[in-house]
């Protein structure tokens, strides 16, 4: 064996050590914040290099960010920060391609944006991309003492294998970390409300709207029927959907909530059919949609009035025919799922706005059912308030005996605009405020006090309140025309003698009004 075969072979032999080091540093921990650092600082002790910094990308902003960093102190990390595009590492993550330069001081494109090099130091920089797939995800980028090319290519294509154990590692996390969340919502599926039987125990009421709602759950809940749930927000329609499901014979099976004004239209697809790896930008992997996921089970999508009209054609023939296909996918897959949909808008009038489909609400009006308006189920506002006040006094940790009848009154007095959801925010703050175990009228916010309970009784007739609105509303249409009558009274809808009069009325000076020049 000649000498530079020798040398050649023990070059190998180190490499090989060095890149089994690091695979054993990924494995050691499902965290990769706190294996990154020893991975740089391996790779700076065995290879000789001064300073190593991984620097990721933000999707979002578009923002490179220095994420570890071996040789920089905490502030110079921080000023990591580049444009896609912009410097070397900028360069590397826009075109995915390894950059190397053999002297950093000689090259303009090196901005040296965190201050960790000197002036006068003389050193080679290396930069790789770390890639997901065919996307660049960030950058791997060291120094060193300057070096022969030979040797700087052979740094490369050792740092180019670092950055693709470094991004299985990230691969790998990612399937664990969705394998759990879906373990998560298996758990929370078989545990919470599995079994809220009628009459269903996660809704509270008896007025005679609600009894007919409950009639209405007994009847569907074992039968195949799409549902359609219908009512103002803040009803409490999410709870109709969970108490059919787990009264029906799919109880034991995946109830799934897709709410689709929450996700955008880019997304809403593959949320609810999938999608294959590669079929865009961030399809990592192959992905499971909410429908196949739902298999077996209930799939709940609620504010169905917000989907697109591009997802209401795909939707109409999951309803029609069971089956559909992954995005980017083309394979066929069929469905067994029970459809419940909610909204809180007037599809008829979406409808003859062509922004919702025909055919489609006649497919999800099969059951429809209806929720009250807390507004007409004054009855159970108490017996609300009363689970609420022992909901969140467990949760404060007070001991809270009951709510003043002042309060009580103001309570059932309301319009309650925000249904059951306002109510249980309403009782939320009030039993934050209360100090001596009781909710009284003050502990409520601004918006349910009425006159009396504030001290703010109107006083003076009728006409006197009228006409200081009126002077009011032409102060006002003066100060928007800058003092001038004729503008006014055009704002106003009323003649210039009108205006005259109303002006020489209350005593009011346009001239105040005028912008002086």
């Amino acid at each position: 064996m000649t000498e530079h075969s020798t040398v050649s072979y023990h070059g190998k032999v180190e490499e090989l050590s060095l890149l089994f080091e690091i695979s054993q540093l990924l494995d050691q921990s499902m965290e990769l914040d706190r294996i990154i650092y020893p991975v740089l600082q391996t790779l700076a002790d065995r290879l000789g290099m001064r300073h190593a910094a991984i620097t990721l990308l933000d999707r979002k902003t578009g923002e490179l960010s220095i994420e570890s960093a071996y040789g920089y102190s905490s502030s110079e990390q921080a000023r990591g920060r580049y444009q896609l595009g912009e410097g070397i590492t900028g360069k590397v993550v826009q075109t995915g391609q390894p950059r190397v330069i053999p002297r950093i001081n000689e090259d303009p494109l090196f901005l040296n944006r965190t201050g960790v090099r000197k002036d006068t130091d003389d050193l080679s920089f290396i930069c790789v991309p770390i890639k997901l797939g065919n996307e660049t995800i960030g950058a791997l980028s060291v120094d060193c003492e300057p070096a022969e090319e030979s040797e700087l290519e052979s740094s490369t294509r050792l740092l180019s294998i670092v950055t693709s154990l470094i991004s299985q590692a990230v691969k790998l996390r990612q399937n664990i970390l969705e394998e759990k969340r879906q373990l998560v919502e298996e758990n929370t599926r078989l545990q919470n409300e599995l079994r809220a039987r009628f009459r269903p125990q996660n809704i509270i009421g008896n007025s005679q709207a609600m009894q007919e709602v409950f009639d209405m759950i007994a009847q569907v809940a074992r039968s195949e029927a799409t549902v359609l749930i219908r009512g103002e927000s803040g009803t409490g329609k999410e709870l109709v959907a969970h108490a059919i499901h787990y009264n029906s014979d799919r109880a034991d099976k995946p109830f799934i909530k897709v709410h689709c004004a929450a996700l955008p239209e880019t997304v809403i697809e593959s949320e609810l059919f999938g999608h294959e790896k590669g079929s865009f930008t961030g399809a990592i992997s192959t992905r499971k949609g909410r429908f196949e996921l739902a298999h077996g089970g209930t799939i709940f999508l609620d504010e169905i009035g917000d989907l697109a009209p591009l997802t209401q054609v795909k939707l109409l023939r999951v309803l029609q025919e069971r089956q559909f296909e992954r995005v980017g996918g083309n394979e066929t897959l069929r469905t067994n799922v029970r459809i419940i949909t909610a909204t809180n808008r007037n599809l008829e009038e979406a409808m003859e706005q062509n922004e919702f489909r025909e055919d489609l609400y006649y497919r999800l009006n099969v059951f429809p059912i209806h929720m009250p308006p807390l507004r007409d189920r004054k009855s159970d506002i108490l017996l609300l308030a009363d689970h609420f006040v022992e909901k969140y006094a467990e949760k404060n940790h007070k001991h809270i005996q009951r709510i003043s009848t002042p309060a009580i009154d103001l309570l059932s007095s309301y319009h309650w605009p925000g249904n059951v959801r306002e109510l249980e925010n309403v009782i939320e703050r009030a039993a934050v405020l209360s100090i001596d175990g009781v909710i009284h009228s003050h502990h409520l916010p601004p918006t349910l006090q009425s006159a009396e309970s504030t001290g703010t009784v109107v006083s003076g007739s009728l006409q006197a309140q009228l006409d200081n609105l009126e002077r009011e509303l032409v102060i006002d249409a003066l100060k928007s025309t800058k003092g001038n009558m004729t503008k006014a009274a055009q704002l106003l809808q009323i003649t210039e003698r009108i205006m005259g009069l109303r002006v020489q009325k209350h005593g009011i000076d346009p001239r105040k009004y005028r912008t002086r020049s």
